[in-house]
Order: structure tokens, then C-alpha cells, then sequence
């Protein structure tokens, strides 16, 4: 089964690190990476640029309208996300509890409904 892993912290937090912080970061995410391409479970991933770069599109009575950022005001911000696939949600939770971020952020694990593509 397909499972959406969310990541999620607080931009703010990660622009506090030191460049020597940052890298270590940077390295324990490569290395997760690399671990569950290795085991199978992952099918993609990206990070985020800055919410400050984002947009939220909305139509109301055919009328459109863009605006800055994200849609709602929170403290964390999602920042990327890992597609793995899992045998359960035990098993994209035991992979989620893993991510490097997941001791200063939170990891929201969404199940996948399949959808064929045109």
C-alpha cells in the first residue's frame, strides 16, 4: 500500500541551525533516503521550497483568487514529503518515526487511494 509521509516543522527552527548543523542534517537525510530506497519502500520524495514562495489558488463563484503562502496560519510548516510504499500503516509509521526531522517536526502518514490515470 502507497502512503504519503508529510513532513512538517517550523522553518523558522531549521533557519536557527548553524551551517555545520544544517549539514548534519542534510547527511542524515541522504543517508535515510538511501536506507529505504534500499529496503524497498520508497516510490519518491521532494523538499519544499519556502511557504514564503507558495501560493493558495481558490474559485468562489467562478472567480479565482490567489494568495500568498499557505492556506492556514500554523507553527510548522510542511516542508516536504517521502511516497513509500508499506506493507501496513505499522509499517509507514515504523519508516515515518525514522525521518531525521521527526525530533524537531511531525510526520503526518496519509494512506494512498489508488486512482488509474488517464
Amino acid at each position: 500500500m502507497l502512503y504519503l509521509l508529510l513532513i512538517y516543522g517550523n522553518e523558522e527552527y531549521f533557519d536557527k541551525l548553524t551551517e555545520a548543523e544544517r549539514e548534519s542534517v542534510s547527511r542524515e537525510y541522504t543517508e535515510f533516503t538511501k536506507s529505504i530506497a534500499q529496503s524497498g519502500h520508497l516510490r519518491g520524495g521532494n523538499e519544499l521550497q519556502p511557504v514564503a514562495s507558495a501560493r493558495t489558488v481558490r474559485v468562489r463563484d467562478k472567480k479565482q483568487a490567489v494568495t500568498d503562502g499557505p492556506f492556514a496560519e500554523t507553527k510548522e510548516q510542511l516542508g516536504g514529503y517521502y511516497l513509500i510504499e508499506a506493507r501496513d500503516l505499522d509499517d509507514a509509521i515504523a519508516v515515518a518515526a525514522r525521518i531525521p526531522s521527526v525530533r524537531w517536526g511531525s510526520i503526518e502518514v496519509r494512506p494512498i487511494i489508488p486512482h488509474d490515470m488517464p
